[in-house]
């Protein structure tokens, strides 16, 4: 009965792919651990160090993201690649449906960078809210 309830929300291809550009935290935020994910992106994976200690960490993130993430309509991993390589053009928050602040984000560069950097700590939540909301 419990198996039943555990929902695929993330995936560890995805957090592989963004672990590559691990030193800027990419798959830390991705995995919803936006503390160590600014961590690393300041300090560029701990100096590498923790960059690679993570290659082996990834799987514990990942079950953890799919138990604490409420799955739905909306997918992450679609959400957390636009936000990515198309985060200044605001395509995420059109995905989501959130219109008007993803066409400013487009008129912006994503809010001059500061909103997508806010959308970084706070996607998940935002992913899982809407899929809440939509059942």
């Amino acid at each position: 009965m419990q198996e039943a309830a555990h929902q695929n929300t993330h995936s560890k291809l995805i957090g592989y792919l963004l672990w590559i550009f691990g030193f800027t935290g990419a798959h830390r935020f991705y995995y919803g651990k936006p503390v160590t994910g600014t961590i690393w992106f300041f300090t560029l994976g701990l100096l590498g160090i923790g960059w690679l200690i993570d290659l082996f960490l990834i799987p514990g993130m990942d079950k953890e993201a799919d138990l604490r993430f409420q799955s739905g309509e909306l997918d992450y991993n679609i959400a957390w690649l636009m936000l990515t390589f198309l985060g200044v053009f605001g395509v995420h928050r059109m995905y989501m449906g959130k219109w008007i602040s993803g066409l400013l984000y487009l008129l912006t560069f994503g809010f001059f960078l500061i909103g997508v950097l806010i959308d970084f700590w706070t996607l998940n939540e935002q992913v899982s809210v809407k899929n809440a909301e939509r059942r």
